[in-house]
């Protein structure tokens, strides 16, 4: 299964951050939102001389959602102007409508492209049947993004037991997901391709991604754990899975992880100021500017960078793990059967 991480990490730069080099090595699979990148940023980030695998998603879904369009002919252009940077690029969907979607694939095969052909959540089962008639070798899932994932395991259910596989649950199709943030729905289906910004929420949320770990080993084929590690992250929130609620014994397995990538927890001490104050290069505020020009203002000081109080390194932690969960899935393809996901970190 290949995995596309969506989302820029460190602050918004499409470049990475303080392990770039080692990362961009790594790093080879990206998804760009055409809406997002072009149309709301006006740049196209420049991948010639580090050579990635990129995804390009038209960003309908975001743009309908603000009440904006794409211009078709606009997104073809674009697609033929930069084709040497651009692996695949998907069909220009119209949410909520299918045949409008369809309608859209057609138009970009007539301009001379292959657009990776999308099905949605919620559509009539006779669009994908039509993409399966039509022996597209690689199409794709969307509008899960505001789908319960239980809602999704019935629904990805129905799709690859009785369309999607053979009768020994091979696929029968390259099967990519768009937008999937659970772990246990990239780990139940044969998908070909996924692309997830589960890295940059997880972590701008405090938490990093850590494998269960038995008998020695980091095991990447279940369900992980997000443990909070940020100093914000109140040590009681949902209780058992910030970093500082684990037992001793867990806390030394949790920190050898970090520590086995190349990174630490990190550590720091506060002070209150006025909020005129001036930041020194190792600080910054942990709270928002208070109207009130007399308020006192709280200053996190950065003594050992961490994990714990530098959330681009979280990015980058996220980042390893997406790469090494990766790297540890079954070559594709591989069968679809029920799966018993084991429950609790050790």
């Amino acid at each position: 299964m290949k995995v596309y991480l969506a989302g820029a990490p460190g602050g918004g730069s499409t470049g990475l951050c303080r392990r770039e080099k080692e990362l961009n090595r790594l790093w080879k699979l990206r998804l760009w939102s055409y809406y997002h990148l072009i149309l709301v940023n006006g740049i196209m980030p420049n991948e010639n001389k580090k050579r990635v695998e990129l995804f390009l998603d038209s960003g309908a879904y975001s743009a309908w959602a603000q009440g904006k369009e794409i211009d078709i002919q606009k997104y073809i252009e674009f697609i033929k102007e930069n084709i040497n940077v651009i692996d695949i690029y998907a069909n220009l969907d119209v949410i909520g409508n299918a045949e409008a979607t369809w309608k859209n694939q057609l138009i970009m095969e007539k301009a001379g492209l292959n657009p990776l052909p999308v099905f949605h959540y919620g559509e009539d089962i006779k669009w994908l049947k039509k993409l399966l008639d039509k022996q597209y070798s690689y199409i794709s899932l969307g509008g899960m993004v505001p789908i319960s994932t239980g809602d999704l395991f019935v629904w990805l259910g129905e799709l690859f037991s009785n369309y999607l596989t053979d009768k020994h649950g091979m696929p029968i199709v390259k099967v990519h997901g768009f937008g999937l943030t659970s772990l246990r729905l990239m780990l139940k289906y044969p998908w070909y391709s996924v692309d997830s910004t589960s890295w940059v929420v997880t972590g701008r949320m405090g938490s990093i991604y850590i494998p269960r770990y038995r008998n020695g080993q980091w095991i990447y084929g279940e369900d992980s754990w997000k443990v909070a590690v940020s100093n914000k992250s109140p040590d009681k929130t949902e209780a058992g899975k910030h970093i500082n609620t684990f037992s001793t014994e867990e806390k030394k397995i949790l920190l050898r992880y970090i520590h086995e990538k190349g990174y630490s927890l990190g550590a720091s001490k506060y002070k209150t100021v006025s909020s005129g104050y001036e930041l020194e290069e190792n600080e910054k505020f942990v709270d928002k500017k208070p109207t009130d020009k007399k308020a006192k203002r709280e200053v996190e000081i950065i003594i050992e960078p961490g994990v714990s109080n530098m959330y681009q390194l979280r990015d980058e932690m996220n980042i390893i793990y997406f790469l090494d969960l990766e790297k540890s899935m079954p070559k594709w393809p591989w069968p679809f059967k029920k799966q018993n996901v084991q429950k609790g970190l050790f």
